[in-house]
């Protein structure tokens, strides 16, 4: 059965009586850009979880890293920067911007394979595939499977689950997470489920790994059963049983065939990266069948929590050299092993690190920066034993200096990340003054942007450091007033800033009973601040959030925009009932005025140097524009669906302001840009640059026309201008 959205000419396998699956007839080609706009990412380097990494054995400098929301990347050693390879995605195949497992075919450098799909949910819209490219990812061919992945799911850093046969590059292997074991004979075109695998481990983990020794051909898979972890076949597959005396009790996380010919593993009580309280590191002599215990660091000892052990590397030029890394040992910190003697021995990595994090500045959080958190990964060069990268929660960390450590010294370690970024955006704006960006993000707080090609030197904004941070708004005539909220403590949610996000107060209140953090408003004068928390009513604030006052005249669920010329005014819309408000007194009280608006989404925007002008992108219900102080809405019957509405500076010789929405026309998805108040509409990116999920923000630059910034949900803030 061919089960892909595309049909093509169609090619099967099967392999005993398991379900067999054909490629799908698509081509996704990284293809020359239009001309018409260049798109590049703001740079912050990092910021999400990169689950895995991986060294080519046989080509000097290749490296591939994935993640669990932000697509894979290739190092290009010229530029010593990663290169994104999945920036093609569109917006209904957001789901393959997880990558559950990739794979290289250890004799042709040029081949890749990636197991994509974030998640296995009801709610995610498609079944994960298998990216098959024979140019390293400039160009990908795929394979639909008929489930779903998991690429951020727990257990996303156990691998690789994908893999070539070191000794015949036509056949892959692919450990599932609920489906058991498959296997493709034709380099992943075709995949059939391996009915002869006897287990499928813990719901949800599945399989977390799976490797082949090169000199005979016997297949390994680590599976999440505390009972029988690890299972071996020495007949390519047709049989399988579990190894004999093998430790139990725990969870495989990762498993690597050393050069001295052991088998080393690492375990933890749970799959991570979040939680684990009881871990270890175990090696087996495949000729003998003996295992050893070579934990490094026994959990639940000297008073500290528990943790478990997740990332593990051995070295390809020195026997018997392995390194391995802690996971969930949230205090007092993670820590990297490494031992040269097969694991008799080890030498703490993080007692004697000497860590530089100017690359990316924010990993230090106003603080002592970590060596790490969610190290589910180390991979050491096959070609220099003194490099190595590890991957983290927000970042890639490298050394050429390891060998070090076996003489008792420091080792020097850098972000290595340039090139990826994976930040989830929530919210962007580009007031008239100060800097052109200010960008809110998941995870990792709220940053000033002087440069768009430079990483903020002062890291993320502090007093207080923040996480997620899903709200910023600007006051057009106070030139330096910025508002921001973060999902926070109480007391912690709300800041301030007078000199455009160089420094920051914390609001001294906040909205009696609120337990979410929603979205902020402020007046074109920076007098008034319009708290929307969304589960209780809009409260204002007109002493810069010590005191608030609930709102009259709005629905709980209403969200709020201020007008950016006249500060009496402010907008409001409740997308679960389609009706729109107004304000003329500060914010204070709001009724009701245009009814019958799409219901189900909704997002405020309104226009710089035109009072009464304010936009409701509606998602599938499309653009409304209203011109009369928010009094009635017109729809935009250029646009079919609209997801975001964000201006710029207007085009030449016309005055009013550019238009940017992520949305839909004449039935093409894109980020489109009108230079005519939305009565014609030109889409400024192309196939090759989709990005995903853009739907949370998008805006102009009011100062540079035709420039446009993008939120994502993985890669970063990228922005387009014309080229």
């Amino acid at each position: 059965m061919n089960i892909g959205p595309h049909l093509g000419r169609r090619q099967f396998l099967a392999l005993g009586t398991g379900t067999a699956i054909a490629a799908a007839g698509a081509t996704y080609a990284s293809a020359s850009p239009t001309g018409r706009y260049r798109w590049r990412n703001v740079e912050i380097v990092g910021g999400g979880f990169v689950t895995g990494i991986i060294h080519h054995p046989a080509k000097r400098g290749l490296v591939y890293a994935r993640t669990d929301i932000g697509g894979a990347a290739r190092y290009d050693g010229r530029t010593r920067r990663w290169v994104q390879l999945l920036h093609w995605i569109g917006w209904d195949d957001w789901n393959w911007t997880g990558v559950e497992s990739l794979a290289l075919d250890p004799h042709d450098p040029q081949r890749l394979y990636l197991a994509v799909g974030t998640y296995t949910n009801d709610w995610s819209p498609i079944n994960g595939a298998i990216l098959r490219s024979c140019d390293q990812g400039r160009t990908f061919e795929r394979t639909d499977l008929p489930f779903k992945l998991g690429g951020n799911e727990p257990g996303r850093s156990m691998g690789e689950r994908l893999v070539v046969h070191p000794r015949d590059g036509r056949v892959l292997f692919f450990g599932t997470r609920n489906q058991g074991l498959w296997r493709s004979a034709d380099r992943g075109v075709t995949w059939a489920r391996v009915d002869s695998f006897p287990a499928t481990g813990t719901p949800g983990i599945g399989i977390g790994f799976v490797f082949v020794d090169p000199r005979n051909g016997t297949v390994y898979a680590g599976v999440s059963d505390p009972a029988n972890p690890l299972y071996r076949s020495t007949d390519a597959g047709a049989t399988w049983s579990p190894i004999a005396g093998q430790p139990t009790g725990l969870l495989p996380h990762h498993g690597e065939l050393g050069a001295d010919g052991n088998i080393y593993v690492t375990y933890g009580d749970l799959p991570g990266p979040y939680e684990m309280y009881d871990g270890a590191v175990h090696k087996l002599d495949p000729a003998t069948g003996e295992w050893t215990d070579i934990t490094p660091l026994r959990p639940n000892t000297g008073g500290e929590a528990g943790f478990g052990y997740g990332g593990l590397a051995t070295d390809p030029q020195r026997p018997g050299t392995v390194m391995v890394s802690t996971m969930s040992r949230w205090g007092p910190v993670d820590d990297i092993f490494r031992s040269v003697d097969g694991g008799r021995t080890w030498t703490s990595i993080g007692q004697r690190i000497v860590l530089d994090t100017s690359g990316a500045p924010y990993l230090n959080f106003h603080g002592t920066p970590k060596l790490g958190w969610m190290i589910g990964d180390i991979s050491i060069d096959p070609f220099d034993s003194d490099k190595v990268l590890y991957v983290t929660g927000a970042t890639i960390f490298g050394t050429d200096d390891v060998t070090e450590a076996e003489a008792g010294r420091s080792t020097h370690w850098s972000v290595r990340a340039q090139g990826l970024e994976e930040t989830a955006v929530l919210d962007l704006i580009s007031p008239p003054w100060g800097p052109p960006l200010i960008s809110a993000l998941g995870d990792i707080g709220v940053y000033r942007h002087d440069r768009l090609d430079v990483v903020p030197p002062d890291g993320q904004a502090a007093n207080p450091v923040s996480g997620t941070s899903p709200s910023l708004d600007y006051a057009a005539l106070a030139p330096g007033f910025v508002v921001r909220l973060a999902n926070a403590n109480a007391g912690e949610r709300g800041a301030y800033s007078t000199d455009a996000g160089k420094s920051w107060q914390p609001f001294t209140g906040e909205p009696a009973g609120m337990t979410q953090t929603g979205k902020a408003a402020v007046s074109a004068d920076a007098r008034t601040i319009v708290w929307s928390p969304g589960d209780v009513v809009a409260h204002y604030s007109r002493d810069r959030g010590a005191t608030w006052t609930a709102v009259t005249g709005l629905p709980v669920t209403a969200v709020v925009a201020g007008d950016r010329v006249d500060p009496a005014r402010f907008y409001a819309f409740d997308a679960g009932t389609g009706q729109a408000y107004v304000s003329s007194n500060g914010g204070a009280a709001f009724s009701a005025t245009a009814g019958g608006l799409p219901v189900g989404a909704g997002k405020l925007e309104t226009v710089l140097a035109r009072s009464g002008h304010c936009w409701l992108a509606a998602g599938t219900g499309g653009l409304f524009r209203s011109v009369d102080g928010g009094l009635t809405y017109v729809r935009v019957t250029s646009i079919e669906e609209a997801y975001t509405i964000g201006f710029g500076k207007a085009a030449p010789r016309r005055r009013e302001m550019a238009a940017y929405t992520s949305g839909k026309v004449a039935g093409v998805r894109g980020i489109f840009r009108s230079d005519d108040s939305g009565a014609t509409w030109v889409r400024v990116n192309d196939d090759r640059h989709q990005y995903a999920s853009t739907g949370d923000a998008i805006t102009g630059d009011p100062r540079v026309y035709g420039r446009v910034y993008l939120s994502t949900n993985g890669f970063g803030i990228p922005y387009g201008e014309p080229a």
